[in-house]
């Protein structure tokens, strides 16, 4: 009897112990404090194991019907976050050729901005980072389980015969080339949840027409920019921060197979203003969508079991058929995840 108590109190205190732990672990987590604008992201309101994050447009820019910025509105108003965030800064809104009635026609295909501005700080001086060291397949696949990916060789990707991406492709040199510090990658994610079943049924009603694949393809290059170059590109201005400038990791996605046109991903390292131990870390999120998607409403509409697979709701995470951690669960838990994943990882290591 007396050594079943000793058993019973030994795994009662191994219980508390391990609860313990995984208290300490979430204790230890950063977490997403939501901000209503800029000055929310001011470093001295930074709390630690906080990211500051600002998804939301300004009434003036946002599109009702969307929630979304139009591209062009974006451009006008945020000289600077156009120039930096998309795949090159003279890029503009692509033309597409299509035959209507059997006539060819050209016009410009329309983009509506998903843009997001985090910021965390990090207790670990600027010169403890080896930014080099997280242009790895490996980083990649740990800030989103649910994306699958692989390396490819720059003549590899679709995107150089595709001619979705032909506009992306920067002027002044070919992805994943002449930069000593990339990695080229082919990225596959499958829509999670209700969005297949409800993708499949929406094929069936446009019998004859192209039908619209159940996941996402893309591919992107990983970059580092060094202290000099983002010194060079003036990326202070960006941050807003006039601290000394680390390096940047940047991701440019060039080919999307459907729903977007570009995305890209970029992690600003600066010194702290007033603690030399700390590292301010400003990380944008921004996905061009395309317009023509946000527009598709009528045909869902009508069918009582796709009433909510509107796009737009979709995007937005404001849908039943919203489900998981990743894309599927809409572009704002998307960022924010990988925001936090992000977080994690540079401060783990």
């Amino acid at each position: 009897m007396m050594r079943s108590r000793q058993l019973a109190a030994l795994l009662v205190a191994l219980a508390v112990l391990v609860a313990t732990s995984h208290a300490q672990v979430r204790a230890q987590e950063f977490r997403i404090q939501d901000v209503t604008s800029p000055a929310g992201l001011a470093v001295d309101a930074l709390a630690p194991k906080t990211i500051a994050f600002l998804d939301r447009p300004s009434e003036e820019l946002i599109d009702p019907d969307t929630g979304l910025i139009r591209f062009e509105d974006w451009a006008q108003a945020r000289p600077l976050e156009k120039q930096f965030l998309t795949p090159f800064p003279s890029y503009l809104e692509p033309y597409v050729e299509t035959t209507v009635d059997g006539v060819r026609k050209r016009f410009k295909e329309k983009l509506h901005m998903y843009v997001a501005e985090a910021r965390f700080a990090l207790a670990r001086p600027p010169g403890s980072i080896d930014l080099a060291s997280f242009v790895t397949l490996p980083f990649v696949e740990r800030i989103d389980a649910a994306v699958k990916h692989s390396l490819i060789a720059p003549g590899e990707a679709v995107s150089a015969k595709d001619p979705r991406a032909v506009h992306n492709q920067h002027p002044l040199r070919r992805w994943c080339e002449t930069r000593p510090v990339t990695i080229c990658i082919r990225s596959r994610y499958q829509f999670e949840g209700k969005l297949p079943i409800g993708i499949q049924i929406a094929n069936k009603l446009r019998e004859g027409s192209k039908k619209t694949p159940d996941f996402l393809e893309f591919e992107s290059e990983l970059t580092l920019r060094p202290p000099a170059e983002v010194a060079e590109m003036g990326l202070a201005a960006l941050t807003g921060l006039d601290t000394p400038l680390a390096g940047a990791l940047e991701q440019n996605i060039f080919y999307v197979n459907q729903v977007m046109q570009f995305g890209k991903l970029l992690a600003v390292f600066q010194g702290h203003p007033s603690d030399a131990k700390q590292t301010i870390v400003t990380v944008f999120v921004a996905l061009a969508v395309e317009s023509n998607v946000l527009a598709k409403k009528k045909e869902f509409v009508k069918v009582p079991v796709l009433r909510n697979l509107v796009p737009a709701q979709v995007l937005a995470g404001k849908s039943s058929f919203n489900s998981g951690s990743s894309i599927s669960a809409g572009l704002p838990v998307y960022a924010r995840n990988q925001v936090k994943a992000i977080a994690a990882i540079i401060e783990r290591k």
